[in-house]
């Protein structure tokens, strides 16, 4: 009675927090067949894998995304990202919780992508870790916040190609040398906001397992149906 529920994307008042109903019909949710090495969404289902998938592997073992990444999942995604609303995270976590199901079902440990530290002393968190925390806490698994590090402070993604996507974060993610014991043997979920080319999953896939990380799955938020014309 004193502290109504409200919703978190500004619409009418609801019977429980979260988002209004017109926001719910408008998030493209991937909930039908999806490809099981990026999450791209099928119109029916061909078989496990997209033709990309199958004519170049990713790093990582397989992706799952909540949602498409368009113009209205794009602005709760960044009211996480930069105007300090952590409230979301949570309800982000949920979502995950079901739609990677059987990979978090698969997974030993959870994993946020890192931040480099001078990004992370100007955003001051990591929205993935805000997302993975209680991902981890509300399925059980393990949370390692610190598996990856971001050893080089890379520019941001927005706006660039896929090559130049991989140019800029090669090499800028390591595991560190007192971790790579608990990673050895290790099925990873990898949590980020959104997947856009890949990659910096790929880079943080490749860091993990070469310190012996038997697998490495992804989670996102969000994945874009094409990479130009969104900012991330």
């Amino acid at each position: 009675m004193l502290f109504p529920p409200q919703t978190l994307d500004g619409g009418p008042r609801p019977l429980a927090g979260g988002f209004s109903a017109d926001a719910w019909s408008r998030i493209r949710f991937l909930d039908g067949p999806v490809c099981d090495g990026c999450g791209a969404p099928f119109d029916f289902d061909p078989g496990a894998r997209c033709a990309a998938c199958l004519a170049k592997p990713r790093a990582f073992d397989a992706a799952r995304a909540a949602c498409l990444y368009d113009e209205t999942s794009r602005n709760p995604i960044l009211q996480l990202k930069h105007a300090d609303r952590l409230d979301l995270a949570p309800l982000f976590a949920r979502w995950l919780s079901r739609t990677a199901r059987e990979l978090i079902e698969e997974a030993d440990a959870i994993a946020p992508v890192p931040l480099h530290p001078l990004r992370l002393l100007r955003r001051r968190y990591n929205q993935a870790a805000e997302i993975a925390r209680p991902l981890a806490a509300m399925t059980g698994t393990p949370y390692l916040p610190d598996a990856l590090v971001r050893r080089r402070a890379t520019a941001t993604q927005g706006g660039k190609s896929g090559s130049g996507r991989k140019r800029n974060v090669a090499g800028a993610f390591e595991v560190p040398e007192a971790r790579r014991t608990q990673i050895e043997g290790l099925r990873i979920l990898l949590i980020d906001d959104v997947l856009t080319t890949g990659a910096t999953a790929e880079g943080c896939a490749r860091a993990l397992k070469a310190a012996g990380a038997a697998r490495v799955d992804l989670a996102v938020v969000a994945r874009v149906q094409a990479a130009a014309g969104l900012t991330i």
